[in-house]
């Protein structure tokens, strides 16, 4: 299986440091240097997740060289929170690409999505020999869901907005999948979530100001994710590289969620990484299960992905979900 072409769809609407520490009390420096944040994008009136999804879909297609009606699969990334509540979105990005015989899905992990949508996908090509091309799109803007006044919930102020895509194929060129890996910690299972508008507290107008992310127990996810976060993200990048046949040692470029500054640095040196061997996303923010597809696009960009390059993909997402694959560049991306 091959990820054949990348599709990328950010607003253009921006949301700078000192904006984040206005709203929040923190100091600008902050922003800035612990949580790694310079801006972000933030959606505008058109923006919606399905809809930034369905752009970088058709970007994606487009760069593949196919049109919507060979695509096989659809599976969607989008985001909880989207266009409307309680809705697939599968079939409406199936709608907006023309991708009128394809079959699809649903698919959530929170910020882990893409892992295993590559891990469906791969199970698609090796069991449906009909299968040729599967496209998976995701938008997200968990932004709106932020209270910036809760300290608490200091780790999200990255959350931002916008879309991407992949076109995956039978053959390349591309980038192969080689190797996946995946670990979950139930322990963390209630401790972010939005606490109302579900059949446990149904939304009313007395609730309506709680519709907001919220840590359930913060000083007990802190001890945990302190002891667990690192060595799991490290976990699953050594299990996919094993998979593959490869160490750290031979990875060219790792694909990194955002994260606070000394996080990012912490799983780059536990893998031996120097910091050129990625992008930190200092002005993207956190576009959730996407994150690993713009750093993708942006290594492209700057020249990071040659003939060859060995590539790890790593993601968590709250659940708590940890994810990484790992994938070869045979003949390149986006031709």
């Amino acid at each position: 299986m091959y990820l054949r072409s990348l599709g990328v769809y950010l607003p253009k609407g921006r949301m700078d440091a000192q904006e984040i520490a206005r709203r929040s009390g923190l100091a600008p420096e902050v922003v800035r240097e612990k949580l790694g944040l310079l801006e972000k994008p933030i959606p505008g009136p058109e923006d919606h997740p399905a809809e930034m999804a369905a752009w970088a879909a058709r970007e994606a297609l487009a760069k593949a060289g196919l049109p919507g009606a060979a695509v096989d699969w659809v599976v969607s990334i989008v985001e909880e929170h989207k266009d409307y509540p309680v809705w697939a979105t599968a079939p409406y990005l199936a709608l907006k690409v023309g991708a009128s015989r394809a079959k699809g899905l649903d698919l959530n992990q929170k910020c882990a999505s893409l892992m295993g949508a590559l891990e469906v996908a791969r199970g698609l090509f090796a069991t449906r020999k009909e299968v040729g091309v599967v496209l998976v799109a995701g938008g997200y803007r968990n932004g709106d869901l932020v209270d910036y006044q809760d300290p608490h919930t200091r780790f999200l102020y990255d959350l931002a907005a916008g879309g991407a895509a992949a076109v995956l194929t039978r053959e390349g060129p591309g980038l192969r999948l080689l190797g996946l890996a995946h670990r979950m910690d139930p322990r963390l299972a209630l401790a972010v979530k939005v606490p109302v508008g579900g059949t446990r507290a149904p939304l009313t107008p007395e609730n309506l100001s709680q519709y907001r992310l919220r840590v359930e127990d913060p000083e007990g996810m802190k001890r945990r994710l302190d002891a667990t976060s690192i060595p799991s993200f490290l976990a699953v990048i050594r299990e996919a590289l094993e998979e593959a046949g490869y160490t750290e040692a031979d990875l060219d470029y790792l694909a990194l969620l955002h994260m606070k500054r000394s996080a990012h640095r912490a799983v780059l040196a536990g893998l031996g990484l120097s910091e050129e061997r990625s992008i930190y996303l200092e002005r993207f923010g956190h576009l959730g299960q996407l994150d690993p597809l713009l750093s993708l696009r942006l290594a492209r960009e700057k020249g990071l992905l040659k003939e060859g390059s060995l590539v790890a993909l790593a993601a968590a997402g709250v659940g708590y979900f940890y994810g990484a694959a790992v994938l070869r560049l045979e003949g390149g991306l986006d031709a």
